[in-house]
């Protein structure tokens, strides 16, 4: 942890992580400060990039995205054009949530939300499996989420 974040530092980011619609009088009433130094403090965190955005966090399933696939995928070949090349069409499917570039067996892993299974399946066929240079996807497919969170331990 940086040493120019302190306890009230970390405190309000903890807090907003939680519920970022808390109100400034909440949140510096929360962490035992007056509300001016507290709205300060969540602007200097803006400012340098330590608070990059504040969202809605939606429940996939109450809007039908029932099932959440992990895909381990590999390419034919790992020039730095082709990782760059499949990594900038991955960013334009809303449906994958997440890409990660890995170091072993696998290149990218990727978190992936459908309606269904024959939505991944429509997905996989049609999109995934199509893009230039892919070898191999392993698909593991979730059955029920043990934890999800977006907070950092701070």
């Amino acid at each position: 942890m940086p040493e120019e974040l302190d306890q009230f530092d970390r405190r309000i980011m903890a807090l907003m992580q939680e519920d970022a619609s808390r109100s400034t009088a909440e949140i510096a009433e929360l962490v035992g400060m007056s509300q001016s130094p507290c709205w300060r403090r969540i602007q200097r965190l803006k400012d340098e990039g330590y608070i990059c955005r504040q969202v809605a966090i939606v429940d996939r399933r109450k809007v039908g995205l029932n099932a959440q696939v992990f895909a381990l995928v590999k390419l034919t070949m790992h020039g730095r054009q082709n990782l760059e090349e499949f990594a900038g069409t991955i960013r334009t499917y809303p449906e994958v949530l997440e890409c990660h570039v890995l170091m072993g067996a696998f290149d990218f892993l990727i978190r992936v939300v459908a309606a269904d299974i024959d939505a991944y399946h429509s997905f996989f066929f049609e999109k995934l499996s199509r893009l230039p240079g892919v070898q191999e996807v392993n698909s593991v497919i979730s059955l029920s989420e043990i934890k999800s969170t977006t907070a950092l331990p701070l």
